[in-house]
C-alpha cells in the first residue's frame, strides 16, 4: 500500500526532504504532497539580502522546481495555507477547500520574523501589517523593497545587531546606501560575542561605512514620508534616526501555531524525540526551525541541556536527510525501520559573518575573561580541568582572537578579521581536537608569510559547513567540468546555504584553472 506523506511548509529544509523522498515517490512506495503558503517553490531565504542589493538573482536562489517535482509525481500545492490539522481523521483542512489525508505528516513550517512592539507597528506577531518603508526582509517581495532603496542610494536603518542584520547592512553600504545599525547593548551580536570581540567588530563595521547606534532602545516608528511611509526610528532618549527604509532584523520565532492548534506539545518549537516524532504522536514529525528536539524521557541527559531550534539551515538539512530515510523504511513496511539509529545530536553552532572586507567567527562559551577567577574555576570539580583563556587584540587593524580551552580543547572561540585563524579554530572546535601548546602558532596563519601558502589548506576540510561538503569533493566537481559557483552548487549542494563559503569555492575553482593554464 502506498504511504501518504504530507509536508507542511516549502522552505529550504522541506525542499531537501522532498528531494530525498523522490526515490520513494518514483518507486510507488510513497505519495508525497507538499503545501506551501508562498506562490514560489522553495528558495534560499538566507540570501534574500544578497538579492536585495543586486548581488544575485531570484533564479539563483531557487532550491526546487515545482514543474519538475510535479512531473515526478509530487503533489505540489503553492499559495495554499493549512487552516487546521484534524488528527482524529488524519487530514488537513486547506484554504482552497480541499482536505488531503495523510499517513505521515511532517511540519516544516520554519520560523517567522520577530516584529518588535513599537508605536506605529502592528503588534500582532502572527499577522503583522508593516507600513510602507518597513520590511522584515524575509521573502522575495521584501528583497525588491531593499533593492529599490539601495539602487537609489537611500538611507537604510537596520534594527537589530544579529548576523543577518549586519550582513544586510554591510552589503547595502557597499552598494551605495547610507546605513545605520541600531541595537540594544554595548556592541552588536550581544548574545554571541564577548566584549573585546564586540568592540573590534563595531569598529570594523564603522570602517566599512556602516554607522552604529549602540545602547539604543527604540520606542516607535514615524512615517511622515511623502507617501506616508517610514521616515524615522524613534528612541527612548527622545532622539530619532532618520531614514527611508527600516529593516527589522530582530530575530525569529518558530511557527508552532498549527501544531498547537491540533494539540501537539510545544516549547520554543514543536517538541519531538530523537527520531523527530512529535510527543505521543507517531504519525507526525517536525524538522528545521520549527522543531525542538527534546524527548519526553525525564532521564535523557542530552535533552536536559537542549536549547531549542538552532535556527541554522545546516542542522535542518541533516534532519531532512535522516527523516527521509526513516520515512522510506516506514513506507516499505520493513521491521528494520525501528532499528534505524536515532539522529545524531548536533554540535554547538558556529556563528559566521563573512562580508567583503570583514570576517568573523564565534562559537561556544566565550564570556569568561582571562582574569575572571570565578568563571575560570567554574565546573572544575572531580578532577575536571579549569578553563584557560588565550586572547590577542589589534583594534587598530580590526583583528581580535580569543580561545577558551579546557585541558587544551576549545570550548569557545572568537575571531574577528583573522579569516585563516578562524577557519582553523572552527575546524578544531568541531573536531574536539587539542590546540597546540603555543597558541601563537594559530595567529601566524594570518601572517604575511602564510598568504602565499593559503591554497595549501587541508583538502579534506569542510568548506561548506551548511551542506557538509569537503574541499576534496568540490575539487572533484571542478575537475568534472564545474567552472562556476552555481555549477559546483548544482553538483554538490555546496554554497546553497548561508553563502559564506562562496569565496572558498571560487578559490578552489581558480586554483584548478591556474594549474590547467600552467
Amino acid at each position: 500500500m502506498t504511504e501518504r506523506i504530507v509536508v507542511v511548509g516549502f522552505g529550504p529544509v522541506a525542499a531537501r526532504l522532498v528531494d530525498e523522498l523522490l526515490p520513494a515517490v518514483r518507486s510507488g512506495l510513497a505519495h508525497l504532497t507538499v503545501v506551501g503558503e508562498e506562490a514560489e517553490a522553495a528558495y534560499n531565504r538566507v540570501l534574500v539580502a544578497d538579492l536585495g542589493v543586486g548581488r544575485t538573482t531570484a533564479s539563483a536562489l531557487a532550491l526546487s522546481d515545482a514543474a519538475a517535482l510535479i512531473a515526478d509525481g509530487v503533489d505540489v500545492r503553492l499559495g495554499v495555507r493549512v487552516r487546521r490539522v484534524d488528527r482524529a481523521r488524519q487530514q488537513l483542512i486547506l484554504s482552497d477547500g480541499t482536505s488531503p489525508g495523510y499517513d505521515r505528516l511532517v511540519f516544516a513550517t520554519g520560523s517567522r520574523p520577530v516584529i518588535p512592539n513599537l508605536t506605529g507597528l502592528n503588534p500582532d506577531p502572527s499577522a503583522p501589517v508593516l507600513p510602507a518603508g518597513v520590511t522584515a526582509l524575509r521573502d522575495l517581495r521584501d528583497a525588491s523593497v531593499l533593492q529599490a532603496a539601495v539602487a537609489g542610494g537611500r538611507r537604510v536603518v537596520v534594527l537589530g545587531g544579529g548576523v543577518l542584520g549586519l550582513e544586510t547592512a554591510l552589503a547595502a553600504a557597499e552598494e551605495g546606501a547610507t546605513v545605520t545599525v541600531v541595537h540594544n547593548g554595548p556592541h552588536p551580536l550581544g548574545r554571541n560575542i564577548d566584549r573585546g570581540g564586540g568592540a573590534v567588530l563595531a569598529a570594523s563595521l564603522r570602517n566599512c561605512g556602516v554607522r552604529v547606534a549602540a545602547n539604543a532602545r527604540s520606542t516607535g516608528v514615524e512615517h511622515n514620508a511623502p507617501d506616508g511611509g517610514f521616515s524615522a526610528l524613534l528612541l527612548d532618549d527622545g532622539s530619532a534616526i532618520d531614514g527611508d527604509l527600516l529593516v527589522l532584523s530582530c530575530g525569529v520565532r518558530p511557527r508552532t501555531e498549527l501544531a498547537e492548534g491540533c494539540g501537539l506539545s510545544t516549547g520554543a518549537g514543536i517538541l519531538v524525540d530523537h527520531k523527530l516524532r512529535a510527543h505521543h504522536e507517531p504519525h507526525i514529525f517536525a524538522i528545521g526551525d520549527c522543531a525542538e528536539v527534546r524527548c519526553p524521557e525525564p532521564d535523557c541527559t542530552e535533552c536536559r541541556t537542549a536549547r531549542g531550534p538552532s535556527g541554522l539551515v545546516g542542522p535542518g538539512w541533516r534532519q531532512a536527510e535522516w527523516l527521509a530515510g526513516y520515512l522510506t523504511l516506514l513506507a516499505s513496511g520493513t521491521p528494520d525501520a525501528e532499528l534505524l539509529p536515532a539522529l545524531a545530536a548536533e554540535l554547538p553552532g558556529v556563528v559566521v559573518l563573512k562580508a567583503r572586507g570583514m570576517n568573523m567567527a564565534v562559537a561556544g562559551e566565550v564570556s569568561a575573561e582571562p582574569w575572571d577567577e570565578e568563571a575560570l574555576a567554574a565546573g572544575a570539580v572531580n578532577g575536571r580541568a579549569r578553563l584557560q583563556i588565550a586572547q590577542w587584540a589589534d583594534p587598530e587593524h580590526g583583528r581580535y582572537v580569543k580561545m577558551t580551552t579546557r585541558a587544551g580543547v576549545l570550548e569557545g572561540l572568537v575571531a574577528v578579521g583573522m579569516p585563516r585563524t578562524a577557519a582553523e579554530l572552527v575546524q578544531l572546535f568541531e573536531r574536539g581536537a587539542e590546540l597546540p601548546a603555543d597558541r601563537s602558532l594559530l595567529l601566524r596563519l594570518d601572517g604575511p608569510d602564510q598568504v602565499a601558502a593559503a591554497g595549501a589548506a587541508d583538502p579534506e576540510r569542510t568548506v561548506c559547513r551548511c551542506a557538509g561538503v569537503s574541499g576534496t569533493r568540490i575539487a572533484a566537481a571542478v575537475t568534472d567540468g564545474c567552472g562556476t559557483v552555481g555549477e559546483v552548487s548544482g553538483a554538490t549542494r555546496a554554497g546553497t546555504g548561508c553563502g559564506g563559503c562562496h569565496d572558498d569555492i571560487k578559490g578552489i575553482i581558480e586554483k584548478h584553472f591556474q594549474g590547467a593554464v600552467a
